[in-house]
């Protein structure tokens, strides 16, 4: 069936375009999807949610704006970023394994050796408790400040002061 002819079947609620559109762009929308949430499986659920909102939103669509494909990317784009945000999704991946994080780090089993190994952990072992907790969270973790900041139960102006006074005293350590 040709792409025009199919968009507009999909636009009269035909589920034959539905099936055939979705056969040509899963692929591609699992992929851009997949790149933001980085699962497999939230990348499937989030995929099937934006065809149905494409389906219950397809008289939107106008192909003087652009193409049907940028349209559906777009709200694929949108449903990912939006998950990202959720509060439950960065709640499950606060405890996520290394390779998440650090892609560079070829054996995730062997972390100590791996940070070791470009020096990193011998510095930041001499800093005090508080020390460790912030920049574990912020550098190694990824956390935004804020996050740390509900983590750890402390103002987030604390988090920036103590972020800051740490790094100082690692420089310190490192140029000895």
């Amino acid at each position: 069936m040709q792409l025009e002819l199919l968009i507009s079947k999909f636009q009269e609620k035909d589920e034959k375009a539905f099936e055939e559109l979705y056969t040509m762009y899963s692929d591609s929308m699992h992929g851009v999807i997949y790149n933001i949430v980085r699962d497999h499986d939230i990348a499937e659920e989030i995929m099937q949610g934006v065809f149905i909102k494409a389906w219950n939103n397809a008289s939107s669509y106008s192909a003087e704006k652009g193409r049907f494909f940028t349209w559906i990317l777009n709200i694929a784009r949108n449903a990912a970023i939006d998950k990202t945000r959720s509060k439950a999704f960065k709640n499950s991946k606060k405890n996520l394994a290394a390779e998440y994080f650090v892609d560079i780090l070829q054996h995730s089993d062997n972390l100590d050796e791996q940070t070791d190994a470009i020096g990193i952990k011998k510095f930041v072992s001499q800093l005090a408790k508080k020390c460790i907790e912030v920049i574990e969270l912020l550098y190694f973790k990824g956390y935004t400040q804020k996050e740390a900041s509900e983590t750890l139960d402390m103002p987030i102006g604390t988090i920036k002061t103590r972020n800051r006074n740490c790094i100082k005293e690692l420089r310190t350590i490192v140029l000895k």
